[in-house]
């Protein structure tokens, strides 16, 4: 079939999109998806309001079936002000085009939002579908009269095209969208998830809002109805979206009538490298009646929670313990584990050992206090691993640096890949030296070094001042062997980052910033690097190349 690339009055260079609120959620994203997949011709931002908002606590996002998921964010964004900041950095290339997605809990907020961002977009989408955020996407979408008023008023305030972004949640979507277009909207785009619905596991919901949009290969079928009754009544552009992930399903929303696709929660799980690959395969398979991108779906991944006793939680100081749990896990050095305590939110965690599991404990938060607080005899959940392993080259010098619970994700690398003949160094880093843990099992199972900021123990001052001693004193032939494995707070980690770049080449050094990372897989993009790579699927160990 040929590919319909013409949009709005633009050629665009591809006829995919990424609908709003997954993947492309963060400046440095997108920023790398328009600069390395050509096949995403209509960037899709995610939806931006007046006010901050932080959204949900984690968990967000939930698979209740392979393929399929529910998710609440819950409309998280910085606020117009930042948001526009943002978008301001990036370089859009004549060929695509930048659909900037807003809400509001009025017309005049989305009027407002839309004013301040229309200078930077080549488009608006208004979102009037979300279902899980109270007052705000379908709580308005459903209502046609409101949908008229508020996309005439956007029209009215800008001078670029208005999408309207569709709830099927109605009893006839054609009425909805016809309203819309009644207001002045130049397109339409269907659907946003179905429902809410909710999941659960041991007996406890899983999303911490309880209720989230239902989205992936379940709801396509309610797609193709809502884009068949809006064909019906407009000729105007369609962007197709809701459980499309191959080009079958591509082919599928075309003969109901879309001009754009939208894949979304298709993409789950898959890194950037091969997010690349994905629609490169995707635009040919279209071209060639091949399925190679659906090969590269998804349905094998588990997220599960498996239930974990505690047997021991021991502190090391006011603010720190290490918790035992009564299992093991299957992980490797690298990988990471999300802890969700049901009714507090899950986190991300390094595992100290996996036989048995045991978690180095930071308190600093309310979910990490609760961890912190707990008892022997409690229950904690995990799920995983996730992430990306991590592979030296055969007889590479491991050289570690850790600062907080950062020990926890560079012991397991010591301890695989360092040798009697060629030892793992550890740099370790503390305010004082009540705050070190696990030094004993350190020691076995490397060279360590303890630097601390008074002195207490080991060096006195920065770990990045004692790995810079220690690196001047190696020849070129150590030097040349050494891979760098950093972990711990940023500001640790760039230090330590720039004394090792002036010994070895960036490409040797991997570094884990503790990011935000909220969905695990991929999605929500919160856990987006300064390079648009998101850490919870490209990391945690990413190269400072």
């Amino acid at each position: 079939m040929t590919l319909t690339t013409e949009f709005l009055g633009k050629q665009l260079s591809g006829p995919f999109t990424i609908p709003s609120g997954i993947v492309t959620t963060a400046p440095s994203i997108i920023q790398r998806v328009i600069d390395t997949i050509p096949e995403i011709g209509v960037i899709t931002t995610k939806s931006i309001g007046f006010e901050p908002r932080l959204g949900y606590r984690e968990p967000v996002y939930s698979q209740y079936a392979p393929g399929c998921f529910v998710n609440a964010i819950g409309l998280t964004n910085p606020g117009v002000e930042d948001a526009l900041e943002g978008l301001r950095t990036l370089t859009v290339p004549e060929d695509r085009f930048l659909l900037v997605s807003i809400f509001g809990g009025s017309i005049e907020e989305f009027v407002a939002v839309a004013r301040q961002l229309a200078p930077v977009a080549d488009g608006l989408e208004l979102n009037l579908s979300c279902p899980h955020a109270k007052g705000y996407g379908m709580a308005m979408g459903q209502d046609p009269d409101m949908v008229r008023d508020i996309v005439a008023a956007v029209c009215d305030a800008v001078e670029i095209p208005v999408i309207a972004k569709l709830t099927p949640n109605v009893d006839d979507i054609a009425v909805i969208g016809q309203a819309a277009l009644a207001g002045g909207a130049a397109g339409l785009c269907a659907i946003n998830t179905t429902g809410p619905g909710y999941t659960e596991s041991h007996g406890h919901p899983i999303l911490s809002n309880g209720l989230g949009g239902m989205s992936g290969k379940g709801v396509l079928p309610v797609t193709l109805k809502a884009l068949a009754a809006l064909r019906a009544v407009t000729d105007l552009p369609l962007i197709g979206c809701g459980g499309l992930s191959s080009a079958a399903d591509c082919r599928a929303v075309a003969h109901c009538g879309a001009t754009i696709f939208g894949i979304g929660s298709g993409l789950t799980g898959l890194d950037t490298e091969a997010l690349g690959q994905y629609f490169a395969d995707l635009a040919q398979d279209m071209n060639h009646q091949t399925d190679r991108a659906a090969e590269q779906v998804r349905f094998d991944l588990d997220m599960s929670f498996s239930p974990y006793h505690v047997t021991d939680n021991k502190p090391v100081c006011d603010d720190i313990s290490v918790v035992t749990l009564d299992g093991s896990l299957d992980i490797r050095a690298g990988e990471y584990v999300f802890v969700w305590i049901p009714g507090v939110g899950e986190k991300p965690f390094s595992c100290l050992t996996a036989d048995p599991v045991r978690l180095a404990v930071i308190n600093v938060g309310p979910f990490t206090d609760a961890c912190y607080q707990i008892s022997p005899g409690d229950t904690l959940y995990l799920r995983g691993p996730h992430g990306v392993a991590v592979s030296p080259p055969e007889g590479a010098h491991i050289v570690c640096v850790a600062g907080g619970t950062g020990l926890a994700a560079v012991l397991q690398i010591a301890e695989d890949f360092g040798s009697a003949e060629q030892p793992a160094d550890i740099f370790v880093g503390a305010r004082t030296a009540n705050r070190l843990y696990f030094r004993e099992e350190c020691d076995s199972a490397a060279r360590v070094t303890i630097a601390t900021d008074d002195g207490s123990a080991g060096f006195e001052g920065r770990v990045s001042d004692a790995l810079a001693t220690f690196l001047a004193e190696q020849s070129a032939a150590a030097l040349e062997k050494m891979i760098f494995y950093n972990c711990g707070p940023a500001p640790m980690i760039h230090a330590s980052e720039a004394v090792q770049q002036q010994f070895v080449s960036a490409d040797r050094i991997y570094s884990a910033i503790d990011y935000l990372t909220k969905c695990g897989v991929g999605i929500c993009g919160a856990c987006a690097s300064p390079d648009g790579r998101r850490i919870c699927v490209d990391g945690p160990f990413i190269s400072a190349e």
